[in-house]
């Protein structure tokens, strides 16, 4: 029956169909956001990378093993996380009152973790080709697995104003924007806007990162609620008038067809386009690497737009104009 079943699966992958604007897309005119979906996919055996809730969870108990909260604490976060429907607020209070010990507790050894590098492996030849990638979790899968393959990763967090900026501009290739920071430093994490107003009230970057949801098509995969992230709203949707007509994409589970198809009207006022992978998770990381294998084949068409695409991919560290013959390198050609 097992065999049966994949078998199926397999053959529902193949005759999957992509939408055409988004596979003829360049790599490079691509901006991808990594959820949870990501790290659940990766590493399964961390209930912790599963989801907001899971993630809330775990931290919990290990509050409660370290002995690092209130009993009192304990029990009302628990409380919290059942009937509370912004989980991101519940995680916020959290991280205030919690020791960094319970983070490095539950994200402990994350390389020993990494059961199905699939979807990271397709990130990654999106990330070569010159995708830039920002994420909303806390871990670093992702520049692990790169570093194995020996990839210059670089993790960054928005109270870098340089890094950021040069991130932007597309001067770091291998650069991963944690826009809540990292585990690694529990100090730095944020989950409430408050805590960015260095960033938010300063108009040269957000200038530039605003123009990036401007020019680059977004791409969201594995996120649920990014687009209610207040962090995300004040960094790229607050100022932007006219997102309708942006054209940005989502890639989702689809639960059931009600829900799906209201998901994709709502998203739609936002400039998202939302695409389904299937009806079931397991589908999820062979859709995002026949996705990848799409775009990355869809070079523009003559040799000179080849030329200049490859010149760009080269380019590392080095902000490339639109225009060819501004590139280093152009008057060789």
């Amino acid at each position: 029956m097992d065999s049966v079943e994949k078998t199926t699966n397999r053959s529902e992958q193949k005759s999957r169909k992509f939408l055409k604007s988004l596979i003829r897309k360049q790599p490079q005119e691509l901006l991808l956001v990594i959820g949870t979906g990501v790290s659940a996919a990766v590493a399964p055996g961390i209930p912790a990378l599963c989801s907001w809730r899971s993630c809330i969870e775990a931290v919990i108990e290990a509050a409660e093993q370290l002995e690092v909260l209130h009993p009192g604490d304990v029990a009302e976060f628990r409380r919290k996380v059942t009937k509370d429907r912004d989980l991101l607020v519940v995680a916020h209070d959290l991280i205030r009152k919690m020791s960094p010990d319970c983070l490095m507790e539950i994200f402990d050894n994350l390389e020993q973790h990494i059961q199905n590098p699939l979807v990271l492996q397709s990130i990654l030849g999106l990330m070569e080709r010159g995708t830039m990638v920002l994420t909303t979790n806390y871990d670093n899968l992702l520049e692990i697995f790169g570093q194995q393959q020996n990839k210059p990763m670089e993790s960054l967090d928005l109270k870098d104003k340089t890094k950021v900026l040069q991130w932007a501009r597309g001067h770091i290739r291998y650069g991963v924007l944690h826009i809540h920071g990292l585990y690694t430093d529990p100090c730095g994490m944020v989950l409430d806007p408050s805590g960015y107003k260095d960033v938010t009230q300063d108009p040269e970057v957000m200038e530039v990162l605003q123009n990036l949801y401007r020019t680059k098509s977004f791409l969201f995969v594995g996120c649920g609620e990014t687009l209610r992230d207040q962090i995300f709203q004040a960094l790229f949707l607050y100022s932007l008038p006219n997102k309708v007509d942006l054209e940005h994409y989502m890639v989702v589970l689809k639960e059931s067809e009600d829900h799906f198809f209201k998901h994709q009207a709502d998203m739609l006022l936002h400039g998202i386009k939302v695409v389904s992978y299937g009806d079931c998770f397991d589908y999820f990381p062979g859709y995002v690497q026949d996705l990848a294998v799409q775009i990355c084949k869809q070079r523009s068409p003559g040799n000179a737009c080849q030329d200049c695409a490859k010149r760009k991919l080269e380019e590392n560290g080095v902000e490339v104009s639109k225009k060819p013959r501004q590139s280093d390198d152009a008057g060789g050609s």
